[in-house]
């Protein structure tokens, strides 16, 4: 027998009732929680297991139980009316499927009522994220290139002026310790300019900038871990192995790809 939303509420409102852990929960001691499961989702998705992904949306959707049964509780709103505000929303979204409107890019939307780009974006959203939600937003309201010329321009000009400033002193050698100094603010504020570039980039491309960059650490992980089991079958040890050694078995293992 498959069980309905109204049962998974019924559920949870028991367990408000009964279990001491449950009921001491408040909507602040619950914010850890949310934020584990929305990366276990991730994470099974990443993984494209569906038994795990089942399992780890029925958790995230005990979190939104969760959080609503409390609301419930405290007289604020209650899972209709998160139902009911969700379905307004999507109409919203879709003028040209459920009323007489056009159809329009969701944030140029968004953008007439929103009195700035950054209203309502959480400020501790990972910072790849954020940058192209910025970018997202305040391409909503027409600041935007046509094309991926302008970001590509915009990448080139920007690494140079990394290389400006690294031309001024050289950067730190891995054994010294870091050195916050003017220079130091400069060279950030520079790599900075040129990471939010490539994000546009990527953007202006049609592609995520965190899950290119998942992908590469993913393949970069696969790779170099290659690379270590290789040197240990040679009796090398990576750690001591130069670079050219280790850059050599580097092509084989991409050559074997």
């Amino acid at each position: 027998m498959k069980s309905s939303l109204e049962d998974t509420l019924s559920l949870m409102r028991d367990l408000r009732a009964r279990c001491e852990w449950d009921a001491a929960q408040t909507h602040e001691s619950l914010r850890p929680y949310l934020i584990e499961e929305a990366y276990e989702v991730d994470d099974a998705i990443r993984a494209t297991d569906d038994q795990k992904l089942r399992e780890e949306l029925g958790d995230l959707l005990l979190q939104v139980l969760f959080h609503t049964v409390v609301a419930e509780e405290r007289g604020a709103f209650d899972m209709h009316d998160v139902a009911t505000g969700f379905i307004a929303k999507m109409k919203a979204r879709h003028p040209h499927l459920y009323g007489e409107g056009e159809k329009q890019p969701w944030e140029q939307m968004k953008a007439k009522r929103r009195p700035s780009i950054v209203d309502g974006l959480p400020a501790d959203l990972p910072a790849l994220h954020r940058a192209f939600r910025l970018q997202d937003r305040a391409a909503g309201v027409g600041f935007d290139w046509p094309d991926v010329d302008g970001p590509i321009q915009k990448v080139e000009e920007e690494l140079q002026e990394v290389r400006d400033e690294l031309a001024v002193g050289p950067p730190r050698e891995a054994h010294e310790p870091p050195r916050y100094d003017e220079q130091h603010a400069r060279l950030e504020g520079e790599l900075g300019d040129l990471l939010f570039a490539v994000v546009n980039l990527c953007r202006k491309a049609g592609v995520h900038p965190a899950l290119a960059l998942d992908k590469t650490n993913v393949k970069f992980a696969r790779r170099f871990g290659a690379v270590e089991r290789m040197a240990t079958e040679r009796g090398l040890k990576v750690g001591e192995a130069s670079l050219d050694q280790l850059d050599a078995i580097w092509d084989e293992v991409k050559e074997s790809e």
